[in-house]
């Protein structure tokens, strides 16, 4: 019945500094949309992105900064990754560690977000 994931939502304590994090580590795209609302644009999916305590509405139950914990997949080296999150000077939490993704096993890196979302940008072994 489901083909995959459209987009999911962050609610965060500045869209701004979370833009510019995902926009200059991760390469994702800032978009906006509708009446000045940005998301974070990869591959064909988003993150909407809410500002904690104005959040749109319909919204989760109770919507709060770094509750989040993601897998992203990446067709770039994980030691790359790694050059790339120390070079924007982001601490490496976990990795690389192998895991178990949702087609087989990954090579991860996990670190967090400004929101300290934990976030983890693996590659199928």
């Amino acid at each position: 019945m489901i083909e995959r994931i459209d987009h999911i939502v962050f609610t965060v304590a500045d869209i701004s500094a979370t833009c510019d994090f995902y926009e200059k580590v991760l390469g994702m795209k800032v978009e906006t949309f509708g009446e000045g609302r940005k998301a974070l644009s990869f591959g064909i999916q988003k993150i909407n992105l809410h500002q904690y305590g104005n959040e749109f509405e319909p919204k989760a139950h109770a919507p709060a900064p770094g509750c989040q914990d993601i897998c992203l997949i990446t067709g770039v080296p994980i030691a790359e990754v790694m050059e790339r999150l120390a070079k924007c000077g982001v601490d490496v939490e976990d990795g690389p560690i192998k895991r178990t993704g949702a087609m087989g096993p990954i090579n991860s890196v996990y670190f967090r977000d400004p929101d300290s979302n934990l976030i983890e940008v693996s590659n199928y072994i």
